[in-house]
């Protein structure tokens, strides 16, 4: 195993994510002209772009960002819908040494300005219609991007220097970001060769946005440092289009959610995807046993699993080098050090950061040493200290790890809701329920209506002799939040479920929603 003082980002040496992704197969003639990048748009038409044309560009607007009076570490909050635009503009960001902040174009203006004041972004890039009323940045539209060039090089940035900046939802009630390292590359690399078995000649697809980790990591930079071609499609909602697209492309490897896959088994027909898939790959919640054997029933096609979080990315999976066992996300990849550690900080020094012996439930934490470990989160000093114990990373997942070292999650320490692929803050959306005015108090919970379904639902308890009109809460909570934060449904109650000092028992309430017929 590579230690710390050998490993290659030991010393912080030069490093830039884009230029390792990219320059290489750009800049070699046997490789430039190569396929890169092809984005799908709605009407079916796809723009390709070779990895020298991807590259060209990503410098040209990086030296454009730079031209325009920003400076390295500068943040830059990108605001564009799943486009090529969205692509170039994070890794030109990135390339210039600048931070890009990629924000969905799903975020209310009130939840967008909340993200460009945290993160003091100096820029903002967005279409006319996503622009950000009162920000006193410089603000670029997606035509400037085409357009944008300056002189000289680009600067050197060096691998434990900030490349970019994810917001994710938390147990607080507003989002904190998660901020990484150029460094995160020599993780990636763990999970290409733990997971995705990505190779030069494979054509890849993600089906996710790329306001996404999952999307920018998987979809591009992994597929990309591995010499594939990446395609990305906007396809959204219509998950019948996934399998022709596929054996149209002849893509061979396709990444999605386990939510992706159900719509697929219900709607389409993965039959009709062709002989090309070597296999799939699945992430960002867990996946359930049947869903694996529906799926390799119909597609004939094996789906390994990864588990991760934003702050690490994916370090435990399935792949080629290690089978699958349903029900389990798999093993930690080749390189990672992972332990499950005791949920109590023990009173004698030291035990508690002791790993737990095969078997025992606890907390899955992960080395400081990984390389895909953020940086920090951005100006959080409290929230950051609590996820840290001695030498390890604590995520607040449970699990547990067998003999054979494969992981069995066992859900959430805290209370983040894992939805549809997206991790949720159930305060940030009790804040918005609370604020409609019949309401008196609200708890945000998973109802768990089937093995394969579960909804996002807000307990309501009204205001004393006050009623709840349910389109108009619904409204409310619309203007105030992205429609993945919104919950699926809203159950009125006459009272929330408390221990004796008064904290809201969040299982107790689920399991009562649970057990309803």
């Amino acid at each position: 195993m590579t230690t710390a003082s050998d490993a290659p980002w030991a010393g912080n040496p030069p490093l830039n994510l884009a230029r390792w992704c990219l320059a290489d197969h750009a800049e070699d003639r046997a490789s430039g002209a190569r396929p890169a990048f092809t984005f799908v748009h709605e009407d079916g038409r796809a723009d390709r772009w070779s990895y020298a044309e991807v590259w060209e560009r990503v410098q040209r607007i990086a030296r454009g960002l730079l031209a325009g009076g920003l400076v390295p570490g500068d943040r830059v909050l990108v605001r564009l819908p799943h486009s090529p635009a969205y692509a170039f503009a994070f890794f030109g960001a990135t390339a210039a040494g600048l931070v890009p902040v990629p924000a969905s174009p799903q975020l209310t203006d009130e939840e967008a300005a909340f993200l460009a004041e945290d993160a003091e972004a100096a820029a903002l890039i967005c279409t006319h219609d996503l622009r950000i009323g009162g920000f006193r940045g410089a603000t670029l539209l997606t035509g400037d991007l085409d357009h944008l060039d300056g002189a000289g090089a680009l600067p050197a940035t060096r691998a434990e220097d900030a490349a970019y900046l994810i917001y994710t939802s938390g147990t607080t009630s507003r989002p904190k970001g998660v901020l990484h390292a150029h460094r995160s590359v020599y993780g990636r690399a763990l999970m290409r060769a733990g997971w995705q078995d990505f190779r030069a000649s494979d054509v890849t697809l993600h089906a996710g946005t790329l306001n996404w980790s999952y999307t920018l990591g998987v979809g591009l930079m992994d597929a990309w440092a591995a010499g594939a071609h990446a395609v990305l499609a906007d396809v959204a909602g219509e998950p019948a289009r996934w399998p022709p697209l596929i054996r149209r492309l002849g893509v061979t490897i396709f990444a999605a959610v386990p939510t992706v896959y159900r719509q697929m088994l219900k709607y389409g027909r993965p039959e009709e995807a062709g002989d090309t898939l070597r296999h799939v790959l699945c992430a960002g919640e867990p996946l359930p046993p049947a869903l694996l054997e529906q799926w390799r029933a119909r597609a004939g096609t094996e789906m390994y699993e990864a588990l991760g979080m934003t702050e690490v990315s994916t370090y435990v999976s399935t792949g080629p080098a290690t089978p699958v066992r349903p029900g389990s996300p798999g093993r930690p990849q080749p390189g990672r050090r992972v332990a499950i550690l005791t949920l109590e900080g023990l009173p004698r020094e030291g035990q508690s950061t002791r790993p737990l012996p095969p078997g025992e439930v606890g907390l899955l934490a992960v080395h400081r040493s990984d390389p895909g470990l953020m940086l920090g989160y951005w100006r959080r000093p409290e929230e950051q200290a609590a996820v840290f114990r001695g030498e390890w990373f604590i995520g607040g997942d449970l699990a547990a790890i067998d003999g054979d070292g494969y992981l069995w999650f066992h859900g959430r320490a805290d209370d983040v809701i894992k939805a549809f692929g997206y991790r949720l803050s159930p305060v940030e959306i009790e804040q918005a329920v609370e604020s409609f005015p019949t309401v008196a108090e609200a708890a945000v919970v998973v109802h768990r209506v089937d093995e394969q379904k579960t909804l996002v639902t807000a307990c309501i308890v009204p205001r004393e002799g006050a009623a709840i009109d349910e389109a108009a809460l619904a409204a409310h909570v619309a203007r105030h939040l992205a429609e993945y934060k919104r919950p699926h449904e809203y159950v009125v109650m006459l009272a929330l479920p408390r221990t004796p000092n008064g904290k809201l028992r969040r299982r107790a309430l689920a399991d009562g929603l649970d057990a309803r017929p």
